[in-house]
């Protein structure tokens, strides 16, 4: 069959079971986009821009566990994809990226929307090709999309010169397994480091299970509450880690790390054992490193072999999948109960509901985020999928809101993308289109990607958006606040009507200003077949508390204030 290499992308990409495209056309990509008419069995989105491109990808991938795609022409096209990029590979998101390119013959002559896209992507892609001969094309699109989805995921960047998607070849699409030099992921354990590694559980006194992402990646939720039961341990959670385990199961402690609670990092803290899963030790999750885990054997899991040792030393690291490995290191593990260990978890978590605002008494027109994100749990049953941004939201959104459900939050982890969540709930929708989809995200995320409801009307997407309005760049006002003595520099923000904009774009827009309304609101929002925008008008200078300042010991928190914030809000 002989095809172009255009039809021969749309071929690909049906054999790679793509049935949704998120890009935006361009001169250098055209060739591609004129074949697409040949091939209605893909769904193409058009985006606004091209970074948001990118993040539907991302949305798309987390929510499905498939590979995402999206598609840039050159230059500025393929430049804008870059932070989207970057955000998947922190992420360890699949992602496959397609850009089309000047022809080949004046690539380095610095023609017209030339850019080296594969040069500039090289540290933020798993990795990336210039194809410069059609005849390359399908191999080269299979290898990448085993590249994505193998392994530790990551976003592969495929660079297509205008002359090779114009040029013709046979079409025959490789069958056979991909086999390439020097990549070779090993899903199961060593076995004697999986024999090393249960001996140590089975001797410790006062275990943690850190659970990263890579226990959703691989599919491991089942195994891990089977191992929290088994060897009577706490599970503590990184923040792409929400979901691994039900919030709501007695060995669940919650987040950790730099707005985890205090009870969760104290027990990190004292523990004499650490049984890191899939997660890397970064360092919102650490504090310093100096004083990190000061009691504890370090056993690291991860299929990425470069994050073992990389920041906390291992006595005993198995690179493999989680999945994998928890299935060789359960029958070795004894079950067991740690009583005295729980009893002093118990003491601590009593502190910590004291302190919490949600118990507090509260004047109905103070509105603070946790009061939204809690309701917000509270009308929906928790039965929502939430994308954030980063920043205040993201943290109150992991603090109050009870997530038992699995891939139940997308947010920006590692990049700590603002504009994420927008365009990530428009992706998660397309990979579960039953599934009610609500974006959280702050004042300030939320401009970046106002231009995605021109989008969301198009495809007719069913999306609630929840703005958590305070009027600042909250998390930097709460540095600025803290460590630079309130001089709020560049963090206040000029902001439209937030309604008034979802109104012009044919969007239902709600405004929530007392905390009576919040639930009367919220269900309206449900009931509403079609896209709605809320305004949550909070207050301002209100602080995401515990906190682990910057270069502190992880023990060493700025607690959340007894009966301070009620002071500050009504006086």
């Amino acid at each position: 069959m002989q095809l172009t290499g255009a039809e021969i992308i749309w071929e690909s990409l049906l054999r790679e079971g793509v049935e949704v495209l998120f890009g935006f056309p361009g001169g250098a990509i055209l060739p591609t986009y004129d074949a697409l008419s040949k091939y209605p069995q893909i769904h193409h989105v058009l985006v606004r821009h091209e970074q948001n491109a990118a993040h539907m990808a991302d949305g798309y991938a987390r929510a499905s566990g498939k590979v995402g795609v999206c598609m840039a022409t050159s230059g500025p096209g393929a430049t804008n994809l870059t932070t989207g990029l970057a955000t998947a590979m922190m992420d360890s998101s699949s992602i496959v990226a397609i850009t089309g390119q000047v022809p080949t013959k004046a690539l380095g002559t610095d023609a017209f929307q030339e850019t080296d896209i594969t040069g500039v992507t090289l540290p933020i892609t798993k990795h990336n090709f210039l194809v410069t001969r059609v005849e390359d094309l399908a191999r080269t699109i299979r290898e990448a999309f085993h590249i994505a989805r193998t392994g530790r995921p990551g976003p592969v960047l495929i660079d297509v010169p205008k002359d090779v998607q114009i040029a013709q070849t046979e079409f025959v699409y490789p069958t056979e397994p991909v086999r390439l030099p020097g990549y070779r992921p090993q899903p199961s354990g060593s076995p004697e480091q999986v024999r090393k590694a249960a001996a140590l559980i089975n001797a410790a006194q006062r275990p943690v299970i850190l659970a990263g992402h890579g226990i959703i990646i691989s599919g491991a939720e089942d195994e891990l509450v089977e191992l929290a039961e088994r060897c009577d341990a706490p599970v503590a959670t990184t923040l792409l880690g929400i979901s691994s385990i039900p919030e709501s199961h007695p060995k669940c402690l919650g987040m950790m790390g730099m707005h985890g609670e205090a009870y969760t990092n104290l027990a990190i803290q004292n523990a004499d054992l650490v049984v890191a899963i899939g997660m890397r030790f970064d360092d919102r999750v650490t504090g310093n490193l100096a004083s990190y885990l000061p009691h504890a054997q370090v056993i690291h899991v991860d299929i990425d072999a470069a994050e073992i040792n990389k920041n906390v030393p291992a006595d005993v690291g198995i690179v493999g999948d989680a999945k994998a490995v928890l299935k060789q290191l359960l029958p070795l593990v004894e079950s067991r109960g740690h009583g005295e260990w729980w009893a002093q978890i118990e003491e601590w978590r009593k502190d910590v509901r004291a302190r919490d605002i949600i118990h507090q008494e509260f004047p109905d027109e103070v509105l603070l985020a946790p009061h939204v994100m809690r309701e917000l749990w509270r009308v929906t049953g928790g039965s929502i999928l939430v994308t954030t941004d980063v920043g205040q939201h993201q943290m109150w959104e992991a603090q109050y809101f009870r997530h038992d459900r699995r891939r139940q939050l997308i947010t920006s982890g590692g990049l700590g993308t603002m504009g994420f969540a927008l365009p990530a709930s428009m992706g998660a929708k397309f990979a579960r289109p039953d599934e009610e989809i609500w974006c959280v995200v702050g004042d300030g995320g939320f401009q970046m990607s106002i231009p995605e409801l021109a989008t969301i009307v198009q495809e007719k997407l069913d999306i609630k958006i929840a703005i958590i309005n305070n009027g600042f760049l909250g998390m930097v006002r709460q540095w600025q606040e803290l460590m630079y003595d309130r001089r709020y520099v560049a963090t206040p923000l000029l902001q439209p009507d937030f309604v008034k904009l979802a109104e012009a774009y044919g969007i239902l827009g709600l405004r929530v200003t007392r905390q009576t309304e919040l639930a009367p609101t919220i269900a309206r929002a449900r009931a509403h077949r079609g896209p709605v925008l809320i305004d949550f008008r909070v207050e301002e200078e209100v602080n995401v508390f515990p906190m682990v300042s910057p270069g502190r010991a992880l023990h060493d928190m700025i607690r959340r204030p007894l009966h301070v914030v009620a002071t500050d809000m009504t006086k």
